[in-house]
Order: C-alpha cells, then sequence, then structure tokens
C-alpha cells in the first residue's frame, strides 16, 4: 500500500542524539510491557536527540506570570503602538526584551562567526535574533506592518528577563537583501541541522528552537481555515493554538503532530539487520524501515505492518528505543515525531514493495559496524558549516554532501549511514556496537570504535 511514507524524510538524511531521562523511563516502561524479559536489560546510552532539549520551552509559566504568553503578548501589543514620531501615547512599562526569529519558506535567519584566528578553525552558525524595534524597521522598509498576530510565542529565558518570538516574513523578497547586508541568511532548516555541531550543547539547544518555530510557523500556514466550516481561522494565546472566526462554530485547533514508527528489523539468529534503500537516497545510503501510524493502530502494530508491507518481513518482539521531533520535513507535514523501535523478525524472505522502497537487504553486524567506522560524519559537519558561513558572506559553493563519506584512503565507503542527528543512526549504531542480551542475562556493551559515537 503507498501512504504517506512517499513524503517522509526518513532519509533522515543526517543525524542525531538520544534521550533524556523521561524517554528512559518511558523505555522502561515500555519495555516492561511490551518485549520479554530476555530484551529488557538492553540499554541505551544516549545524550538528546537533534530537535529535543529546547532551552526555552521550560515549565508551563501562570498566566499573571511576567514572561507568560498571555502576559508577553500583552506586553508586546504595547510595544507595537509605540511609535516615538507620532504617538502621545506614555512609554510602556518595564517589560521583557522581546527578540524575533524571521523565517522565509520555511528556512530560519542565521549568520556565522568563527571564533578563533586559526586557518582550520571550523565556523559555528547562529540563529538571527534581532530585536523587536529592528524587526520593525526592517518590514518597515519593505512596506509590510508587523502586528501582534503575525508573531508566535516561542518561549522564554526568565533568568535573563527575554521573550522569544518566530515570524514568517515568506511575502516580502526585500528583506533578503536588507538582512544579508548584515551578513545574515535565510538557510534550510536541514543543511543547519548537518553543520551543528553534536558536541556542543548550546549549538544544539539553537536547532531544537529552529525546528520547534519552523513547525509552529508551518502549521499556521496549513491551518488558516477551520477544518469544520470553512471560515477563516485567527491566532489565539500568542500564536499557541488557532480559533474559527464563525461566533457559531469557534472551534479550537490546536498543533499537529504526525507520529511515524521507525525500526531496525533484526534478524537475531543470524546477528544481522534489515536495511532499506529508497529512490531519493544519494548512492550508497541505507537506512531503517519506516512509517505513519494509522488510526487505530498501536505503535507496535505500526511497525509489524509497516514492516510487512515495506519488506514481508513479519515481526515478533517490538523493543522501544527512543524518540525524535523531526520538523525538517515537506511543509505539509510541520512535524513529524519519530518513534524508535528494535523489532524482532520471525520470517527472514525479504519481499520487497517496490512502490514503497527500491531495495531491502540483510546486512551482518561486522559489516555495519566497518561502515560506522569509516563514514566521516564530522566531515560532513565542517564541510556544511563552512558551506553556511559562505552563504552568509553573500558566496554560497556547490557541494556534494555525499562526497564527504569516504574511508581514509580517499576510496567510497561501501555503504553509509544517516549521521548523528538522525534516530536512524542511532538505533543502527546501538544495536551494532552492544552485545544483544540472551536467556535473561545481561550483556556487556561495547564502545564504538569510532570517537564520532561518542555522543
Amino acid at each position: 500500500m503507498v501512504k504517506r511514507a512517499a513524503m517522509l524524510s526518513v532519509s533522515l538524511f543526517f543525524s542525531s542524539s538520544s534521550s533524556s531521562s523521561h524517554l528512559l523511563f518511558l523505555s522502561k516502561t515500555l519495555t516492561k510491557r511490551t518485549c520479554f524479559s530476555s530484551l529488557a536489560t538492553m540499554s541505551i546510552n544516549l545524550n538528546a536527540h537533534a530537535f529535543a532539549g529546547n532551552p526555552i520551552r521550560s515549565k508551563t509559566l501562570k498566566a499573571h506570570e511576567p514572561l507568560s504568553p498571555s502576559s508577553a503578548f500583552q506586553s508586546l501589543k504595547t510595544h507595537l503602538l509605540q511609535n516615538p514620531e507620532t504617538t502621545s501615547l506614555p512609554p510602556p512599562p518595564k517589560s521583557p526584551l522581546f527578540k524575533v526569529l524571521p523565517f522565509r519558506k520555511g528556512r530560519p535567519l542565521a549568520s556565522s562567526s568563527i571564533t578563533g584566528n586559526n586557518d582550520d578553525d571550523v565556523p559555528s552558525w547562529h540563529l538571527g535574533w534581532i530585536s523587536l524595534p529592528d524587526c520593525k524597521y526592517f518590514l518597515g522598509k519593505c512596506g509590510m506592518d508587523l502586528t501582534e498576530d503575525s508573531l508566535v510565542y516561542l518561549g522564554s529565558k526568565v533568568e535573563d528577563d527575554v521573550v522569544y518570538w518566530a515570524v514568517d516574513v515568506s511575502g516580502e523578497s526585500r528583506l533578503v537583501p536588507e538582512l544579508g547586508n548584515k551578513q545574515f541568511c535565510f538557510v534550510e532548516l536541514r543543511t543547519l541541522m548537518v553543520a551543528t555541531d553534536w558536541s556542543d550543547s548550546i549549538a544544539m539547544g539553537e536547532l531544537a528552537i529552529a525546528g520547534h518555530a519552523r513547525a509552529l510557523l508551518e502549521w499556521h500556514n496549513l491551518s488558516r481555515f477551520c477544518g469544520h466550516c470553512g471560515e477563516k481561522t485567527i491566532p489565539k494565546e500568542a500564536g499557541r493554538r488557532k480559533q474559527c472566526s464563525n461566533e457559531s462554530c469557534k472551534k479550537r485547533i490546536y498543533p499537529r503532530v504526525d507520529p511515524v514508527v521507525i525500526m531496525l528489523v533484526i534478524d537475531r539468529e543470524n546477528d544481522r539487520a534489515l536495511l532499506g534503500r529508497q529512490s531519493r537516497f544519494v548512492p550508497r545510503m541505507w537506512s531503517c524501515l519506516a512509517g505513519f501510524i494509522e488510526p487505530g493502530e498501536s505503535l507496535e502494530e505500526a511497525v509489524r505492518r509497516e514492516t510487512y508491507e515495506e519488506a514481508g518481513i513479519e515481526v515478533g518482539e517490538v523493543v522501544y528505543h527512543s524518540s525524535q521531533p523531526w520538523p525538517v520535513g515537506p511543509s505539509s507535514i510541520p512535524c513529524q515525531l519519530m518513534v524508535g523501535f528494535f523489532a524482532y523478525a520471525k520470517s527472514l524472505e525479504i519481499k520487497v514493495d517496490k512502490e514503497e522502497l527500491d531495495d531491502a537487504q540483510w546486512h551482518s553486524r561486522e559489516d555495519v559496524r566497518k561502515a560506522l567506522a569509516v563514514a566521516e560524519y564530522k566531515k560532513a559537519q565542517k564541510t556544511t558549516a563552512a558551506k553556511v558561513d559562505q552563504m552568509c558572506k553573500g558566496v554560497e559553493k556547490g557541494q556534494s554532501l555525499s562526497a564527504d563519506f569516504n574511508v581514509e584512503s580517499g576510496e567510497l565507503a561501501p555503504m553509509f549511514f544517516p549521521g548523528p542527528f538522525a534516530i536512524a543512526h542511532h538505533l543502527i549504531s546501538t544495536w551494532a556496537n552492544q552485545d544483544v542480551p540472551t536467556d535473561g542475562v545481561e550483556a556487556g556493551s561495547k564502545q564504538p570504535s569510532s570517537s564520532i559515537l561518542n555522543l
């Protein structure tokens, strides 16, 4: 069956790390409920996935607190009404600092800098936050008014007294040269994902903020009309939800999340893993199987159904691994939630559905380990960071990212997998670099052979 999997970005082109304490708790809970005890001891040694760990999404603030969405929104309206040249209104009371992140066609504004003085220092990208007055100024120069309904609340930092907002400026092309003169550039979120140093917690936090913002803005674009009566919708709660403008309807609409199962199917007897290729993958890249969850279906049922539909393999036990927000798919799917599993095969004969996959094959643990050891993920990250730096300086160079996955001798590796910003990478590397426990006895976990996997 051909499904939304055709649109699914589980090429997961490049990569991530995994999960925090609440995910580990969920992992243990789901494992106890869905697996035999011999599998419950599989260890997960992970940090935070890309797009998770957003530093400005803290606990929900009460409405009366100054940095809560409602309080910040009221303060925002007061600031937007102020015009020092024409207004006789009194200045607004002391309020938090507002920072705005513009997006154009799903691309966040970014800048780049090099902190060191050596020629081999790698540049690092930063989100292009601008102040509220500067945002009004730039948009005003282009003939565009900034209103409170065009801004979406992202979160706050109470310790710094700062509130963060996002705004979609896709309709105004004149902003590109205006901001370009300040060495800002609108960059694809997927490019920023690859360019992020996954060992840098600050950079990973900025990537999570950008992912959250893109998901919200794309959802706003998709939900301009009520699905019940067809009338226009209006933003509410500082853009965190929408409501139908029809007085007889007033349907509440909340941001959309699309859950996806992604699974590494394992042949336990022959110590192999099933990997698939899609037609849009770059040459030599293999990844996990994946697919959207259907209505009325459990996660485990989705794993078994998708594996059988795509590769003809029957699955028995299903073990939860971790989950990852994935806001870099098509704009029609604002934010996928990738829910990762190990799935244990009951049958071994592969029957590929060519409408779903180009190919699917069993790969030995040894071959997977070799591929992980030679793929130069760090090189790809550095190359892409340099590309973003050139873009922000107004000089964009063409670069094939697939060319960075070479062995040290310069020869192409026989295969490689999505890098450390994709949950697929961590499903594959976790299996490849540990002994699978049997008969209820936990086996010792093996450390990855390459330092790039020690995230």
